[in-house]
């Protein structure tokens, strides 16, 4: 079922049909990810650069080269918050094109079905700037671990494994459903969802890639939302 919905998204990905989508998807991800670059680099400065500046003047001069080590450790810094926000990044975009990826996954594979209902706008939005919140937390969490001999990477794929598959899976579930009823379907199947969730992890964990992860796990979650609720009726149908 989850290899099934990776391969079908990652199938769909350079389609003709996805063209649209992938490039206002990949756009506003280099968009999102620049913004959130200059942020954490500006919070980068403020935190570190008066301590560093306070630091060196005092030290004696063959010392310099402690600036250059803070200057490295620095851009070593900030290249691995930019690897980590790759998950905020796609938060963002999630809650805003996941309607127009379902979309074009409902109708180029499930032209017989009938279509999903876009969430309403307003809300869309909140779920999305919760769903980013969320995200830069476990991602902080994520990096603290990094620390955590014998965590370490696990941490990144188990926490976004987890986030990404949870909240991309209710999003693609409130097309045809409640939300709470999409809570409700996803808490049923959270072995499922939270395997694929990993596999969604993994595909950010590929560089370049990992931009368009958006675009793969948004049609992935749409197919597993498919393949689960088909599931889930079989026994009901046999019953009757």
């Amino acid at each position: 079922m989850i290899i099934d919905a990776a391969r079908a998204a990652a199938s769909q990905l350079f389609s003709p049909e996805f063209r649209t989508v992938f490039l206002k998807t990949l756009g506003l991800t280099l968009l999102a990810l620049i913004a959130l670059w200059f942020g954490i680099r500006e919070v980068f400065d403020w935190l570190a650069m008066p301590w560093i500046d306070a630091m060196l003047p005092g030290l004696p001069a063959w010392t310099g080269w402690l600036g250059l080590i803070a200057a490295i450790v620095a851009g070593v810094g900030l290249a691995l918050g930019l690897a980590l926000l790759i998950a905020p990044a796609t938060a963002i975009v999630a809650g805003l094109f996941l309607d127009d990826v379902a979309e074009v996954v409902e109708k180029t594979g499930y032209p017989h079905d009938e279509p999903g209902k876009p969430v309403p706008v307003l809300r869309a939005i909140v779920l999305a700037i919760k769903f980013f919140g969320i995200v830069i937390l476990g991602n902080l969490l994520a990096l603290f671990l990094l620390l955590v001999p014998g965590v370490n990477i696990a941490a990144f794929f188990l926490v976004n494994g987890y986030l990404l598959g949870r909240e991309f899976f209710e999003f693609a579930a409130m097309r045809f459903r409640s939300e709470q009823a999409a809570k409700d379907l996803r808490r049923r199947n959270a072995g499922t969802v939270f395997l694929a969730g990993l596999v969604i992890a993994a595909f950010l964990a590929v560089p370049i890639l990992n931009l368009l992860t958006p675009l793969f796990a948004a049609a992935m979650m749409v197919h597993l939302h498919k393949a689960v609720s088909v599931a889930e009726l079989r026994p009901a149908v046999a019953r009757a």
